[in-house]
């Protein structure tokens, strides 16, 4: 790609950052490809980007940042995987816990779209932070050990998810549809894809463990044992904080 239509595109680029409607947004990931496809020096380009960001402007990471990361983690250009892994070896996103938990496992099966994986690591997570928090060692979770969750934590496993799907999951994601349904939960089975003709999809067979997912399909949580779990995340204080 000639030097000045990258710097256009680089342009229109950092233009359309400002701007978060549905149209921009998908715009903005055409441009990042192109850049990225362009060779060393439009992977270059969204490197600075990246690293400024992350540096001066990490509360504002977006799901574009979280796409950029992605692709620049694999490149075939040794100096941008030297720069990558010097700035971002954790990932772009804090990992911070409030009961010592890692995230790195996490954010690794999710940045590489192994949604699968991760949605299984995830329920692990929540199940050791319930068993610190609750003082117990059961293996699922139950209804009051929600309140317990600490909020930093649930932040961070949404932010991972949000961030790393391009905006498609997410407890949060799941908590806006929920809401935009009037609180429904057969509209929100339906709306999310864990039900198919009010039948619920068989685990994991079933489910869709790709971005041709319905907005929200994931994380997953066990419908069989009620809505009470998912209730309580959905009204748990962390969102009213971000």
């Amino acid at each position: 790609m000639k030097q000045n239509i990258l710097d256009e595109q680089f342009l229109q680029l950092e233009a359309l950052l400002k701007n978060c409607d549905d149209l921009s947004i998908s715009l903005q990931f055409k441009l990042v490809q192109n850049i990225y496809d362009s060779g060393l020096n439009g992977q270059q380009k969204l490197l600075q980007k990246l690293v400024f960001d992350y540096l001066n402007k990490s509360d504002l990471i977006s799901f574009i940042h979280g796409f950029i990361f992605e692709l620049l983690s694999k490149s075939t250009y040794p100096a941008i995987i030297q720069v990558v892994n010097q700035y971002f070896y954790n990932g772009i996103i804090p990992l911070k816990s409030a009961c010592g938990i890692d995230y790195l496992n996490l954010q690794q099966l999710l940045s590489k779209q192994q949604f699968q994986k991760a949605n299984q690591l995830t329920h692990l997570k929540l199940c050791q932070l319930a068993q610190i928090q609750g003082n117990h060692s059961r293996e699922w979770l139950y209804f009051t050990d929600i309140l317990l969750l600490p909020t930093l934590d649930l932040y961070t496993i949404d932010k991972l998810w949000s961030i790393h799907s391009r905006g498609l999951f997410g407890i949060s994601i799941q908590r806006k549809i929920w809401l935009s349904n009037d609180s429904d939960w057969n509209k929100f089975w339906d709306k999310i894809g864990w039900k198919v003709n009010g039948l619920p999809r068989r685990y994991p067979q079933e489910f869709i463990w790709n971005f041709s997912a319905p907005q929200g399909h994931l994380p997953l949580f066990n419908q069989l044992r009620g809505v009470r779990v998912l209730s309580a995340l959905f009204m748990h204080p962390v969102w009213n904080e971000k």
